[in-house]
């Protein structure tokens, strides 16, 4: 939906277990959303909660036309479940933003105005970061990973609030499995990216569900799922680890040939071998894990299926 005079609003959410904020949460995006004077929708998706969230979603659209809910059928993950969001949004501009009021609502007309720059996504990075230390840790972990995507500089400063066009989403319009990153799909559709500081509150409500095994676990189908790298990676060990055995034999060659001694040692002989097999098994591993991926893929297994729907104007988009 495209209108000529200011750009309009879908405003995804992602929520999990977030039954405690999700009314100061609406209220205050209602007041940011009225406030800018655009039109808006907000649409909540439902990813497989274990509290009352649902229920909350339900009462809530009750009186709110602009709000729509979106009830998977199980846990997903969050970018599965903003994808599942962002395929159903109508509106000119897409706003993605977490469920714990981290990203104050408050803050998203300064994000939207960064598109008139001429960006196509804006991130609206934390001025002070909220978490623990070995939450930071994975965290820039997964942004060094992503930065060989985006570029080191963006790739710095991503995050879940952010903002992009809508037509974007035509490039991963077809896109289908179960291992979803939002920030490498929208590379599929541009290069176009900035950040800007925005404020970053504490944490009110429960725990973050990021572990620090989680993010790692993120990185790891980052590099495998979007990316050719660790079969590089593969591909330069095992090449440099070839050349290391033909100067290793050259040397034995030219000993035996000058010395008439062969190189004594079993410690020699089976540090050679544990280099020689770690490789392999490393090589060996990477080459799965993508076997893996394209068997998936295969299997047609879908980035999120969807139960139910709420909403005046809810209309649930096509599952993936």
């Amino acid at each position: 939906m495209m209108t000529d005079g200011p750009l309009s609003l879908s405003v995804v959410i992602g929520v999990y277990n977030a039954a405690r904020s999700l009314d100061p949460l609406l209220e205050r995006l209602a007041r940011s959303l009225h406030a800018m004077g655009r039109p808006f929708e907000v649409i909540l998706v439902n990813d497989g909660s274990r509290d009352e969230s649902w229920s909350l979603i339900e009462r809530s659209a009750t009186g709110r036309p602009w709000l729509v809910g979106i009830d998977l059928s199980r846990n997903y993950g969050q970018h599965n479940a903003l994808l599942c969001g962002i395929r159903g949004a109508r509106h000119d501009v897409i706003v993605t933003m977490d469920d714990d009021l981290q990203n104050p609502p408050e803050e998203i007309s300064r994000l939207v105005a960064a598109l008139d720059d001429g960006l196509d996504v804006v991130y609206g990075s934390p001025e002070h970061e909220q978490h623990g230390l070995l939450r930071d840790l994975a965290s820039q972990t997964t942004k060094l990973v992503l930065g060989g995507v985006l570029g080191a500089s963006t790739a710095r400063q991503v995050c879940g609030f952010r903002a992009f066009r809508t037509e974007l989403r035509d490039a991963f319009q077809d896109y289908s499995g179960p291992s979803v990153n939002l920030d490498v799909l929208l590379t599929w559709a541009t290069t176009n990216f900035g950040a800007i500081k925005l404020k970053h509150a504490p944490r009110s409500f429960g725990a973050s569900n990021y572990t620090f095994r989680k993010l790692a676990s993120h990185a790891l189908n980052m590099m495998t799922g979007f990316s050719t790298v660790p079969l590089k990676v593969a591909s330069v060990l095992g090449f440099t680890l070839t050349m290391f055995g033909f100067v290793l034999l050259i040397y034995v060659i030219a000993r035996y040939l000058i010395q008439g001694v062969v190189v004594p040692g079993f410690t020699f002989l089976a540090s050679v071998i544990v280099i020689f097999s770690g490789a392999q098994l490393l090589t060996l591993g990477v080459i799965g894990e993508y076997i893996a991926r394209m068997h998936l893929r295969i299997m047609r297994k879908p980035s999120y299926a969807i139960r139910r729907a709420v909403g005046l104007r809810a209309q649930a988009p096509q599952q993936q």
